[in-house]
């Protein structure tokens, strides 16, 4: 079988006229989550997404100045410590009416492995009469414009130019008069002032979570917020050399995805491959109060949110993934990564299911495997007196794979040129799968010595696993020199790959 798509595949390579320019991929590693690099797929081969694997509780927001309305959250890890930013928040719903017990803040947790929180007590604001709590900015922090707790995103930079006290940085929205974001800068992460009194990016909705981050593979800071084009949510972009002076912001671009509501878009460069942008949008839908809306979990206090707002009532949001090389144009999926599960009390609820913006790498809890992705999930958006930040984990590289069944599949990649000597892939495969791996040239004709035939077996599940052909793992002598991947699958997946 897997020598009949062999000779398929050289045939129809033949006979292709090869027009694109070789893509340069180095020794940076490559992940499957778009169609960049692949030329054709054949057999039973294709992209497939992967769900994310639910995990522990990882906080509770239980604390007076906390509350149950706080779906926006950063995550990011700083040395040793990770760190969590998170705004505390409560609804208090009575009919036709919404009221708030306390002001919002912003909170800050941290951890040493991702997966246990704690929340110091830091003296830097008060509630209540008393400093002894978790806040970092209240009402009264920023005295030179008034400014929304709610929509607010804490990153690292890591531009090597940025200066020490701007270490920590933050776009924040204000909606005194007109709209608009103001940046923030801190020396530590947790005490925060304004990078400049004016606004650095205006005439938008900024009603979601707003971020901003240093983009190391472009060389500029990107930022990336909520608009409306008429009733339709979505996201746009802009870019600044500076982190003040920022470009006309620009729609991001869905090709072949659906007009859909995106609340959020947590847009981050993935660490392991930073030219690669993977985002997390949650997605707003509201079907109006429908039959299944009535036999969702909560009927009552569905239909009480739904006296002060009807969408309150029936919209329910779920978490999509989508991923750049361009940072404007993005490959969405339209099946959700995170489902609401299973109907239960704290689900099926208007803004839940938010994937906080931060992928941290943490700890398996199987003995001797390889650490995983973990991202952390929103739970019970004001349906109770608090909320739940749960985490969920993925494999290293794990968004997306290259799959095929046990009756086998392949793909032959875009011409490359890389930089190293051997060829490392992420792969799984059952205990009867396997993969192999071909070298064609331009033509589509396997390279003597690194034929599938050549190619020993691969079985297993590993992150680093180093291609051997019968003459060695050696492939040196094609460095710098334009070539086709041919990788055959049975019931394996592929996840990413690269040249060392």
């Amino acid at each position: 079988m897997r020598h009949i798509l062999s000779l398929a595949s050289t045939i129809l390579l033949s006979a292709c006229v090869h027009a694109d320019e070789p893509i340069q991929i180095g020794s940076r590693l490559e992940l499957f989550v778009d169609d960049h690099l692949i030329d054709r797929m054949s057999g039973g081969a294709r992209l497939q997404l992967h769900k994310p694997e639910r995990r522990n509780v990882a906080l509770v927001t239980d604390q007076p100045w906390e509350g149950n309305a706080n779906p926006y959250r950063s995550f990011f890890q700083d040395g040793d410590r990770y760190r969590l930013y998170y705004f505390g928040h409560h609804y208090d719903v009575a009919e036709g009416k919404l009221s708030f017990p306390h002001e919002p803040f912003t909170c800050y947790a941290e951890s040493t492995d991702g997966i246990h929180w704690t929340k110091p007590e830091l003296g830097l604001v008060e509630f209540n009469g008393s400093k002894r709590n978790n806040i970092i900015l209240g009402p009264e922090s920023i005295k030179e414009v008034t400014v929304d707790l709610l929509h607010i995103a804490v990153f690292k930079d890591s531009n090597p130019s940025c200066p020490p006290d701007a270490r920590y940085k933050a776009i924040i929205a204000s909606f005194e008069g007109s709209r608009a974001l103001y940046a923030l800068k801190s020396s530590d992460g947790l005490r925060f002032e304004l990078l400049t009194n004016k606004p650095v990016i205006t005439n938008c909705a900024f009603d979601s979570e707003n971020l901003a981050f240093w983009d190391s593979a472009r060389g500029e800071y990107r930022a990336y917020f909520r608009d409306y084009l008429g009733e339709i949510r979505g996201i746009k972009t802009a870019k600044s050399s500076d982190f003040v002076h920022w470009s006309e912001p620009e729609w991001l671009v869905f090709p072949d995805a659906p007009v859909e509501q995106l609340y959020t878009n947590q847009v981050m460069p993935y660490n392991r491959a930073p030219h690669i942008l993977i985002g997390f949008p949650l997605r707003y839908t509201d079907r109006g109060w429908v039959d299944s809306t009535s036999k969702l979990p909560q009927p009552e206090l569905r239909r009480l949110r739904s006296s002060v707002s009807p969408r309150y009532g029936s919209a329910v949001t779920d978490c999509l993934l989508m991923t750049s090389r361009d940072g404007l144009t993005f490959k969405r999926w339209g099946e959700a990564i995170i489902r609401p599960g299973p109907a239960r009390t704290d689900s099926w609820v208007y803004g839940d299911n938010v994937i906080a913006w931060g992928i941290l790498k943490t700890k398996s809890d199987l003995s001797q495997a390889p650490p995983e992705l973990s991202v952390y999930v929103s739970e019970g958006y004001w349906t109770g007196q608090s909320m739940k930040i749960r985490r969920y984990v993925f494999r290293i590289d794990g968004f997306v794979s290259v799959q095929a069944p046990l009756g086998g599949g392949e793909l032959i990649t875009k011409p490359l040129v890389f930089d190293g000597d051997r060829l490392e892939i992420n792969y799984s495969t059952s205990a009867a799968g396997g993969v192999w791996v071909e070298l064609l040239d331009l033509d589509g004709r396997p390279l003597a010595g690194y034929q599938e035939s050549d190619c020993h077996e691969i079985f297993g599940d590993q992150i680093e696993r180093i291609v051997n052909w019968k003459s060695g793992d050696s492939v040196s002598d094609l460095a710098g020199k334009p070539l086709r991947l041919r990788f055959v699958l049975k019931d394996a997946d592929l996840f990413s790959f690269r040249f060392r």
